[in-house]
């Protein structure tokens, strides 16, 4: 069999490390880790976490999906730590809410088209469903909050690390099946997949699930602030343990699953994903860290070419409102998604966004399907840039 080049022409302009081992496709470990993700096991982790309702922060139903969450990283055989901080905004202060559509002041670019309403539904009688309407009844207090995140450590750089995360967090009196169960059930399957007993990185690869994305990235901003400063130092000295490597890379998953397409002029959109469905890969044009992040898009651009299986991946480069947000002056950062954050979501793109709709029972298999190939398109990145292998 001929040999084919481990990743495509972008290795030599990406500035980051991937291995260069040439293999027949029979032998390669990331071919062969990308078949072990599975579309019936990715429903059922986001079924999983519907159970919690919406997840809103500041609730026990978040509490409880943060601890099912660790439950299940653990059963993996990834070992898990947390982050706690404390979300406390001033009384009625609007601190940490989000505009519902975003415009160049956020980096999300300029919206044009047809555009529907958009917003977080706050009524909880716009909840049909009964049960679910009482499961969410449970308002927001402030106060102490978790998050979980667990870690596959490399085997000859565990010094440094690349972070794939998502936010387990929701709100609007849905199921948040779709924002974020689809992203933070990514995460959860590649840690599933990197931790199999057989799997082994040359680099380090933490999965993060964050709290308060949907309140200003809460969860994301304390990590920074807690662990940024101790990068890549070893602990205990001569040890070889590095508790916190330095970070190359983050990657961010929010709304995998829904590219039906624009809305129509009556603000409906399709219920069918539309055929030139995509996986959206962003950066932010006017972070400091731009260019490299950009490189790290086309990375994982190169990966969707040759491993993902349906779908293929956009580069864009309007990044905003998510939890790759306060990573994108300090480190290469980049945000994966159903659609462009900015100039579709913001303009009514998904219907079901912050909406009771988001439920597991609206999307159908060619939606679940779109969120798979985002899990399979990280999957081969982040098995090039840690230098993913099989033991023999």
């Amino acid at each position: 069999m001929r040999k084919l080049p481990f990743i495509l022409i972008c290795v030599a302009i990406s500035g980051f490390s991937l291995s260069s081992q040439t293999q027949t496709d029979g032998e390669d470990p990331v071919k062969i880790l990308v078949g072990r993700l599975d579309l019936e096991k990715y429903k059922a982790t986001i079924k999983g976490l519907t159970q919690f309702g919406d997840r809103r922060q500041g609730t026990d139903r978040n509490r409880a999906a943060v601890d099912w969450i660790e439950a299940q990283l653990t059963s993996h055989g990834c070992p898990t730590e947390r982050i706690k901080y404390v979300y406390d905004p001033p009384p009625n202060s609007g601190r940490g809410r989000r505009r519902a559509t975003t415009g160049l002041a956020q980096g999300g670019g300029r919206p044009r088209g047809v555009r529907a309403a958009t917003g977080v539904n706050t009524d909880p009688m716009k909840q049909p469903d009964e049960k679910l309407r009482a499961l969410n009844l449970q308002p927001t207090t402030p106060g102490p909050r978790e998050a979980v995140f667990c870690t596959k450590v490399g085997t000859t750089h565990p010094d440094e690390m690349y972070i794939v995360s998502g936010h387990m967090d929701g709100h609007g009196w849905g199921e948040a099946a779709n924002d974020d169960g689809s992203g933070t059930a990514l995460v959860m399957e590649l840690a599933r997949v990197f931790s199999g007993p057989d799997v082994q990185t040359e680099r380090t690869i933490r999965f993060a699930l964050w709290n308060n994305e949907e309140t200003g990235s809460q969860a994301a901003r304390a990590y920074i602030t807690q662990r940024q400063d101790r990068q890549g130092k070893e602990d205990p000295p001569g040890s070889g343990k590095y508790p916190e490597p330095k970070w190359l890379g983050m990657i961010q998953h929010d709304m995998m699953l829904f590219d039906h397409g624009m809305p129509r002029p009556d603000g409906t959109v399709s219920k069918e994903q539309r055929p030139e469905a995509d996986v959206n890969v962003e950066f932010q044009v006017n972070s400091k860290m731009a260019a490299e992040s950009q490189k790290l898009a086309w990375v994982l651009e190169a990966a969707n070419e040759r491993y993902a299986t349906d779908y293929p991946a956009t580069v864009g480069s309007h990044m905003t409102n998510t939890d790759s947000g306060p990573f994108m002056d300090i480190i290469p950062a980049i945000s994966v998604r159903e659609n462009e954050r900015g100039v579709h979501i913001g303009s009514g793109w998904d219907p079901q966004w912050h909406q009771p709709t988001d439920v597991y029972a609206t999307y159908n298999d060619k939606d679940f399907l779109l969120g798979l190939n985002a899990a399979q398109t990280t999957l081969a990145a982040v098995g090039q840039l840690t230098g993913a292998s099989l033991k023999k």
